[in-house]
């Protein structure tokens, strides 16, 4: 049978006493009770009075008579004390992190019985402290004169704030004192110092204590246990191994070699030490994976291995790190039917939290216009994106999703959210502070009954309704005078940053996963250990302490070289009864912690012997560089092609664009992407008014500008007059329209514009009234139609056969002026107008390839062809926005050699059948079988490339 102490000393205690039920078991938690508790019940063969079992604080408060009151009425009775010591005291959310700090001083100040009165004294009367030094050792005096030392070395201002703030501290601990036995609370610390200093008053008890399993005591623990040795005659069994006691070096025995030498813990002492780690020899493997997410798959890996007919009870997984819990527990073996987890899960890091986070951010980004209630898009859409929403009403979540992005809402009404039903009525309302406990409370509720079916999300939200309970029963007995809805929310995270979920389980079945401190006292035959770093297990260094160091040490309060004994005992101590350790360590840094492995392994590779090097678990990944990408024209690459062939009947599923032909000439794979496999680029509400939504509205300006004005007119012949109506009329209304129709509002909705979007109105204002002044200048002009749609069916030449394909584009404006057909593309950039040669506007190679200018000559392709019997001469213009303030702006094409004085281009047809060949040539290339869609070998091309991940570019 596996070794194990606590069946050892059951045994021992059945042994040396026959009546149990006159027996009080003291152990360091309640799990190590439970186990205790079944091995006493194994060992016995008839009914019998079983004994008391407690835990150490157990102790504590029933000689108290009193319970610990929970931490947050302990903060604010401290924050109470210190506003009335401190005029200009902070809020209570900006005080609420230095008072769980001074809090936790505090007792520590108690459990370890230090003189408070003594250490909080003004740094400053130093000479006072060195005048009565009777009660501090030589080297304690020391500290305290190093520490000084190194405090005159700063600056005067920070002296004198460090000091101010230390002064208020020993009148903070005096008066918290006080305050809290008028409000009879006690933190655990003044429990603990209470009973020790009480102790000569208590009565004999009527049973005979055992101390089982303790390492590191409090000074309020040790006076204790030393107290009920000494008078009442208790016993103590330590849990200790030769391996670390005996060696002085070995941290892990720091604490037991001290009560060695003690003259009431020393005789207490086995006369001989057991030494099961050097005897047993374990079986020690060591793991190292580059991240610490791979661990998980390890241990179930570990697992796989183990025999199915083993008892699960014997092998236990130590997570140091909480946040591995649900990845081991996705990996476990299907043949584990029980597990038992011993360890508390953040809350913080549950779903549920995050839902109730985001429901927070929402209230603080509620905005107020006029009687109307907006909700800030960005949270809006965080929420929508959730599983509880988009579960409780999905068509109506992406349709409103779909809503907010098409008309650009950055905010959003509260009736829109509210159509969603139930859930949806309940999360988006505005709440005020007061009212916050009651809507987290209802929401919380409902979540509830919506998640009926899932048990671990229902025990998260059980969680924080009995946190969120509790805290406001707390904040309704005290009296803050600023209330308003950032304190709440910052008070909500602040203490629910640290509330964990505490999983329940038999722990006596099944694999057994549990955090570090959690397996004290408990045997396993199979160990395995995740997150062996250092930083990790053991923890980083560091006290959270308004105590400096050496005056901790002085004092007696502990340091983290008592931590790291307690943690490097807390190691050891699984090795007594293993026969099997695995330890995996992470090579890379997580969260500011290096990828080093721990110290324990270090330490026992040099110890023990163990020549055995770290085994490398690799995780697949290629390293290479990504490769070239290129997409061969299968048969259903061909059939996305055919969509654009001209059938019999003259019709096409779709048309090539101008931009579709543009994109081919610059990527290829780009446009297989965008085209044939329909990977469109995410479209995101836009806050800022970029060209693109400016070139939008400016376009759809020019439309209702024109538009009306032939409708008013009932004549598509603009004169000189007409000019001065429109822009003293009509300018701002058609700028309204247009800003509707691209946020696709209707006509009745309120467009109250926000600052970005009244700023661009204003400026587009000034363009508008710009254009108008260069068309009244040209004036007459025929409006022969705006923002239409023209279509082409065009003939390829190629040399695996002819056929036709549908080409399409929209013009912005075809007017007639003075004997032209003037084909007016609008733009928002600089596009350049000149050219030097047809060829060059499908030249791939060419770094300034003329797009704009391909783009009208593709007009003048797509007017002719629906307008055959057209002779007019066909003028393509281009009205770029950035230009049309210069004195000699020109709109039209000009073929221009480097150097050479430019030609304009009057007339499409000049230059149509060199255009239509190099055109068709293009268009033969999209459609030779032969060629790949392959990526562009011009990488600046790539730098603005929605695609550019894909390509690894």
């Amino acid at each position: 049978m596996m070794n194990s102490f606590l069946r050892n000393t059951a045994q021992d205690i059945l042994k040396n006493h026959k009546t149990l039920q006159d027996l009080v078991i003291v152990l360091p938690n309640r799990r190590a009770g439970l186990f205790f508790k079944q091995h006493l019940g194994s060992l016995i063969d008839s009914p019998i009075w079983m004994p008391e079992i407690k835990t150490i604080e157990d102790v504590f408060y029933q000689l108290a008579a009193q319970r610990p009151a929970d931490e947050l009425s302990l903060i604010f009775e401290l924050y109470k004390t210190y506003q009335n010591l401190n005029p200009v005291a902070e809020s209570f959310d900006q005080f609420y992190f230095w008072g769980e700090m001074i809090l936790k001083d505090f007792n520590d100040v108690d459990q370890f019985m230090a003189n408070a009165e003594k250490l909080y004294l003004h740094l400053s009367e130093i000479k006072e402290i060195e005048s009565d030094l009777s009660f501090l050792s030589p080297s304690q005096i020391e500290l305290i004169k190093q520490f000084w030392n190194a405090f005159q070395r700063q600056d005067r201002r920070h002296q004198e704030k460090f000091l101010r703030f230390w002064q208020l501290l020993g009148p903070l601990y005096k008066n918290y004192q006080v305050a809290l036995d008028v409000s009879e609370l006690s933190y655990p610390g003044k429990i603990y110092r209470k009973v020790a200093m009480g102790l000569e008053l208590q009565a004999v008890p009527e049973k005979k204590y055992i101390f089982v399993g303790f390492n590191a005591f409090t000074t309020t623990e040790e006076k204790l246990v030393k107290y009920f040795i000494s008078e009442f005659g208790a016993e103590i069994y330590w849990d200790i191994d030769a391996y670390y006691l005996e060696d002085r070096h070995q941290e892990a025995g720091m604490f037991f070699r001290e009560y060695q030498k003690d003259k009431i813990f020393g005789p207490t002492f086995p006369e001989i030490i057991p030494n099961h780690i050097e005897v047993r020899q374990a079986n020690i493997k060591t793991y190292a994976t580059p991240l610490k997410s791979n661990q998980a798959n390890l241990v179930g890996a570990i697992l796989e291995k183990v025999d199915p007919q083993e008892n699960w009870e014997e092998t236990v997984v130590i997570l140091p790190d909480e946040q591995l819990l649900f990845p081991v527990l996705h990996v476990l073996p299907d043949r584990i039917s029980k597990v038992n987890v011993t360890m508390g899960y953040p809350i913080r890091n549950a779903p549920v939290y995050a839902f109730l986070e985001a429901v927070l951010e929402m209230q603080r980004f509620v905005k107020m216009d006029g009687e109307n209630v907006l909700f800030y898009h960005q949270q809006i859409k965080n929420l929508l994106s959730t599983i509880y929403l988009k579960t409780a009403a999905p068509e109506f979540a992406t349709k409103l999703l779909q809503i907010v992005q098409d008309q650009n809402m950055i905010h959003i009404p509260l009736p829109m959210l509210q159509e969603g039903g139930g859930l949806y009525q309940l999360v988006f309302q505005k709440v005020e502070a007061a009212n916050l406990f009651s809507y987290l409370a209802d929401l919380i509720r409902a979540l509830a009954e919506h998640l009926e079916e899932e048990p671990l999300q229902r025990t998260y939200l059980f969680q924080c309704f009995k946190q969120l309970i509790r805290f406001r029963e707390v904040l309704e007995k005290q009296e803050i005078q600023r209330l308003d809805m950032e304190f709440m929310i910052r008070l909500f995270r602040q203490i629910f940053r640290e509330v964990k979920l505490p999983f329940e389980g038999e722990p006596l079945q099944g694999l057994q996963l549990m955090g570090v401190l959690e397996s004290r006292n408990l045997d396993f035959r199979r160990v395995i250990i995740c997150n062996m770093n250092e930083d990790s297990f053991p923890p980083s260094g560091g006290l959270n302490s308004m105590i400096p160091f050496n005056i901790r040490r002085a004092f007696g309060l502990p340091v983290q070289e008592q931590n790291d004994a307690i943690y490097a005992y807390t190691f050891y101590r699984l090795l007594h009864s293993a026969e099997e350790v695995h330890m995996i360590y992470a090579t890379a840094s997580d969260q500011g912690k290096a990828g080093e492995k721990s110290r324990y392994i270090q330490q026992m590779q040099i110890e023990m012997g163990l020549d055995q090097k770290d085994e490398v678990v690799f995780v697949p990944i290629d390293l290479k560089a990504t490769g070239e990408i290129n997409i061969e024209k299968t048969p259903e690459v061909l059939a996305q092609l055919e969509r654009y062939i001209v059938r019999n009947d003259g019709s096409s599923v779709t048309s090539f664009s101008p931009s579709a032909i543009n994109m081919f000439i610059d990527c290829r794979l780009k446009f297989y992407l965008r085209y044939l496999a329909g990977l469109e680029e995410k479209e995101e509400v836009k806050e800022e008014v970029d060209a693109a939504v400016f070139g939008n509205i400016a376009h759809y300006s020019m439309e209702f500008l024109y538009q009306g004005c032939i409708e008013r007119k009932k004549r598509q012949v603009l004169v000189h007059e007409d000019f001065d109506d429109l822009k003293k009329n009509w300018v701002y209304p058609a700028i309204e329209k247009g800003v509707r129709k691209f946020y696709k509002l209707e006509d009745d909705k309120d467009t109250r514009l926000n600052g970005q979007i009244a700023i661009v109105r204003d400026v587009l204002h000034r363009y508008i009234i710009r254009l108008l002044d260069i068309d009244q200048a040209s004036a007459p002009i025929q409006i022969l139609s705006m923002e239409k749609e023209h279509r082409a069916s065009f003939e390829v030449k190629a040399a695996y056969g002819d056929f036709k394909v549908a080409l399409k584009g929209f013009i912005d404006r075809v007017d007639l002026q003075q004997g032209s057909i003037r084909l007016i593309d609008y733009k928002s950039g600089a596009d350049k107008k000149d050219f030097a040669q047809v060829e060059d506007l499908f030249d791939a190679n060419l770094k300034k390839r003329n797009k704009a200018a391909m783009q009208t000559l593709f007009y003048g392709l797509l007017y002719q062809s629906m307008y055959p019997e057209n002779t007019l001469p066909l003028k393509p213009a281009l009205f770029n926005f950035k230009e049309v303030f210069k004195e000699d702006f020109n709109p039209y094409l000009q073929e221009k050699q480097a150097r050479k004085t430019g030609v304009e281009v009057n007339d499409y047809k000049d230059y149509q059948e060199n255009f239509e060949y190099h055109l068709s040539e293009k268009l033969s290339e999209i459609f030779n079988p032969s060629l790949l869609f392959d990526q562009t070998e011009d990488l600046d091309k790539c730098k603005n490339c929605p695609y550019k991940e894909i390509c690894g570019r």
